[in-house]
C-alpha cells in the first residue's frame, strides 16, 4: 500500500472512532446537564485544537476565541454588513464622529445583561478600553490596533462614550467595532476584571452577553448551551435562537471533515479543497457553499500577500524586491493551490465592488500586478545587482549564495501549500529559498508582530471593503517600531521606511482626514500606489478563495449568495448573525 492509501485508511479509521463519539448524546459530567438530542445541537468544524481549554483571556498569546466564545458569547458592539456597506447595531446603537475624525461617540443599547445578571453598560466599555491603553501584555491584534489609535477615553453617561483618537481615522468604527476582519473590540466584565493581572487571568469561567453559555471544552471540543433567560429575548432584541447546544470540534483535516459533512455529522465545516467538496456534494447534495456551482467559493476579504522584511540585506534593496515580484507566477498559485477557484489580485485590495473605484484608479495608473512571471527581468534585476548564476543554479555573490526562508503558519494547508510553491518557483528562478513552518500562536503572537522574519505569507494588507484607508494606513510609517518590538496593530512589521515611504505616509494621511465617498480620493490612492509600486514593500498574490461547507439535513438558513444577510465566516464574532436565521431543516420547533 502506498502512503497515500495508508494515509486514508488512517484518517478513516480516525473518522470512525470521532463519529462514534459525536453520535451519542452528550453529557458533561462536571455540570449535571441533560443530553442534548441532535436535531437540537449545531456542530461547527475547528481546524485548530484548543490549547488550554480553561482560559478565556483572549488578550494574552496563544488564547483563541473561535471555539464559540465570540460567536456565541462575546457579542459585538456592530456588525458590517458586506453587501451593503452598512455598519448594523447589536450592543451599539450608534457611533460618530466630529467633523475631523478624531473624537467619536458611542451609544450603547439599554437592557444588555452579562448571563450573571449584572448590567452591561459604559463602565464595562470604558474599563477595556482602559485596560487595553495601559496594559504591555496584550497580543490579540485587535486590542494591539485599539491600542495604537486611542488617545483617551471618557464615559459620558451610563450608555455614552467617547473615544479621543491619537490621529484622525474616518475608518474607527468600522476597524474596531464592526468585525470588519475576524473579530473586534471586545467588552470584557468590569465586575469580573477589575483587579486582575491582564497577563496572568485566566478568566475563568468566562461569561457573556450572548444567547449561550459556556458548559465544557476539552482540547478537542468545546460545548456551549442556550441560555433561556439571555437578556436579548426579554428585552424584545431578538428572539432565542433555535439551536438548544452549539458545539466546536476539531475535526482533524479535510478527510475527516470531508466524511463528517457527508454523513450529516458536521453542520458548518471550514474550507475544503474544490474537488474534495464536489466529491462530497456528489454523495450528500444537503452539503452547499456560497454558489450552488462553480467556483463555490466565497471571496475572503483578506487578500495573501508574501511580506518582505526591508531591514534584512539583501531584501533591504528595493530592486530585490522588485525582483521578487517578477518571479511570483500568479497564475500558477491559482492552478495548483486554489484548484481555479480563485483569481489574480490585481492591487492589494480586496476585489469586491465598493472598492472598484480605487482598484479602477492604480490600474489606470499602470499599476496592475501580473497574471504571470517574468523571469527575464527577474534576472536581469538580480545580475545588476552583483550576483552571478552558479553552477548548481543558484546565484551567488562574493561566493555567498542567494537565499531566503519564507514563514509558513502550520494551522493552514491553504497557507503551507502556497509557500512551497513560492519556494519552488524562487528555487527554479535561482534563489535558495526554503519554508520555516511556524505554529499558529508563535507566528501571529512573537515573530510577525516583532519583524523575526525575512519574508512571510499572510495578509497583512487586510482592512479595507468599502474604501482604501484601513489597507493603505497599515504599510505608513506614523507609528512604525523598531525590530524588536511588536508593531502596533500588526501595521508595517516589515519597516518599510524610507523616503518613498515618507512621501507614501503623506498622501495616505490626506486620505485619512477626508469622508469617506470624497471624490478625492481615488487619485490620492494612485499617487500613494506609486510609491509602493515602486519599492514593493509586499507582494500581493492571489484573493482569498474559501470553499465553505454548509450541511442542511438538520439546519437551514445558512448564508448563501443568493440569501447574502451576512457574510458565510463562522469562525467571527459576525456568527451571532447566522446563529440567529438557523432554522430546523424539518421545520420543527
Amino acid at each position: 500500500m502506498g502512503r497515500r492509501g495508508k494515509q486514508l485508511v488512517l484518517g478513516a479509521l480516525g473518522v470512525a472512532v470521532l463519529l462514534a463519539l459525536i453520535a451519542i448524546p452528550y453529557r458533561d459530567p462536571m455540570s449535571g446537564d441533560a443530553p442534548i438530542a441532535r436535531e437540537d445541537t449545531v456542530i461547527f468544524d475547528l481546524d485548530r485544537s484548543i490549547k488550554n481549554p480553561r482560559n478565556f483571556n483572549w488578550l494574552t498569546p496563544g488564547v483563541k476565541r473561535l471555539h464559540g466564545a465570540h460567536q456565541a458569547m462575546w457579542e459585538p458592539l456592530f456588525v458590517l454588513n458586506y453587501a451593503n456597506g452598512e455598519l448594523e447595531p447589536w450592543l451599539g446603537l450608534s457611533i460618530e464622529s466630529n467633523a475631523s475624525h478624531d473624537v467619536w461617540t458611542l451609544v450603547l443599547r439599554q437592557g444588555v445583561e452579562w448571563s450573571d445578571g449584572e448590567a452591561f453598560d459604559a463602565d464595562d466599555v470604558e474599563f477595556t478600553a482602559r485596560m487595553l491603553m495601559d496594559s504591555d501584555a496584550i497580543s490579540a491584534r485587535e486590542a494591539i490596533r485599539f491600542k495604537a489609535q486611542v488617545d483617551d477615553v471618557e464615559k459620558i453617561d451610563s450608555h455614552t462614550i467617547q473615544f479621543r483618537l491619537k490621529q484622525p481615522n474616518p475608518g474607527f468604527h468600522i476597524e474596531n467595532f464592526g468585525v470588519l476582519n475576524f473579530s473586534s473590540f471586545l467588552v470584557m466584565p468590569e465586575h469580573i476584571w477589575r483587579g486582575q493581572t491582564v497577563g496572568s487571568f485566566d478568566f475563568f469561567p468566562p461569561i457573556g452577553t450572548g444567547p449561550y453559555t459556556f458548559s465544557s471544552a476539552t482540547s478537542q471540543r468545546a460545548i456551549w448551551d442556550r441560555d433561556d433567560n439571555w437578556w436579548g429575548a426579554r428585552a424584545g432584541f431578538l428572539e432565542l435562537p433555535a439551536p438548544k447546544r452549539l458545539v466546536w470540534i476539531e475535526t482533524g483535516g479535510q478527510e475527516n471533515r470531508a466524511q463528517l459533512l457527508r454523513s450529516n455529522q458536521l453542520d458548518a465545516g471550514q474550507h475544503l479543497a474544490l474537488g474534495i467538496f464536489e466529491a462530497i456534494q456528489a454523495r450528500n447534495p444537503n452539503v452547499v457553499s456560497w454558489h450552488d456551482g462553480f467556483p463555490y467559493s466565497w471571496t475572503d476579504p483578506c487578500p495573501r500577500q508574501l511580506e518582505i522584511n526591508a531591514t534584512v540585506e539583501p531584501w533591504d534593496n528595493p530592486a530585490m524586491r522588485k525582483a521578487i515580484a517578477h518571479i511570483v507566477d500568479r497564475q500558477q498559485i491559482i492552478d495548483i493551490v486554489y484548484e481555479g477557484s480563485t483569481v489574480p489580485s490585481k492591487t492589494m485590495f480586496v476585489q469586491y465592488g465598493a472598492m472598484q473605484p480605487f482598484i479602477d484608479a492604480v490600474v489606470d495608473a499602470g499599476y496592475e500586478l501580473p497574471t504571470r512571471a517574468n523571469l527575464e527581468a527577474a534576472h536581469a534585476i538580480i545580475e545588476d545587482n552583483g550576483y552571478s548564476m552558479g553552477d548548481d543554479g543558484t546565484y551567488v555573490k562574493d561566493g555567498v549564495p542567494l537565499t531566503t526562508r519564507i514563514l509558513a503558519n502550520t494551522a493552514s494547508a491553504e497557507t503551507t501549500g502556497t509557500v512551497d510553491l513560492l519556494v519552488e518557483q524562487l528555487q527554479r528562478a535561482g534563489i535558495d529559498a526554503r519554508s520555516v513552518p511556524v505554529e499558529d500562536g508563535v507566528f501571529w503572537g512573537e515573530v510577525i508582530p516583532l519583524g523575526d522574519y525575512e519574508m512571510s505569507y499572510s495578509w497583512l494588507s487586510c482592512g479595507s471593503v468599502n474604501e482604501p484607508w484601513a489597507s493603505m494606513v497599515r504599510y505608513t510609517n506614523n507609528s512604525m517600531a523598531p525590530i524588536g518590538e511588536r508593531a502596533p496593530g500588526y501595521n508595517n512589521t516589515g519597516r518599510w521606511d524610507t523616503d518613498a515611504t515618507d512621501r507614501y505616509t503623506a498622501v495616505v494621511n490626506r486620505i485619512g482626514q477626508l469622508s469617506l465617498g470624497d471624490p478625492q480620493i481615488p487619485g490620492l490612492v494612485a499617487e500613494a500606489y506609486r510609491e509602493l509600486d515602486a519599492e514593493t514593500p509586499f507582494i500581493p498574490l492571489v484573493q482569498a478563495a474559501k470553499v465553505l461547507s454548509f450541511n442542511e439535513t438538520h439546519w437551514t438558513g445558512w448564508p448563501r449568495a443568493n440569501d447574502f444577510y451576512v457574510h458565510p465566516m463562522h469562525w467571527w464574532n459576525s456568527t451571532h448573525l447566522i446563529i440567529h436565521q438557523l432554522e430546523k431543516a424539518d421545520g420543527g420547533p
